[in-house]
């Protein structure tokens, strides 16, 4: 019978860590709900970020942009990534 070595025997966590193996250990740390369509959806919004983009310049109102913003803090993507992605899916939509 092979022996297992444990190869984290010797690691060392930050202070960081170590909160969050404390907060893991006591179960205050829980599963979100639909976790698989969740993890599709921030990698949807990395492939976004990470595709060849080209920057450009509009004028929306100030209302829209709070508006946006907000919306992006809801949905954890930064602003500009979630304006990206609304017009991806607006062209994608109307061209095929």
């Amino acid at each position: 019978m092979k022996s297992f070595k444990n190869p984290f025997k010797n690691l060392i966590l930050d202070e960081e860590e170590k909160e969050i193996e404390k907060a893991v250990e006591s179960g205050r740390v829980k599963s979100i709900p639909n976790l698989k369509r969740e993890i599709g959806r921030f990698q949807k919004a990395a492939k976004y970020t990470l595709d060849k983009t080209k920057n450009i310049n509009i004028r929306i109102s100030g209302r829209d942009l709070l508006q946006l913003k907000a919306k992006s803090i809801e949905e954890g993507v930064p602003y500009q990534t979630l304006a990206g992605s609304i017009i991806h899916k607006y062209t994608s939509s109307t061209l095929s």
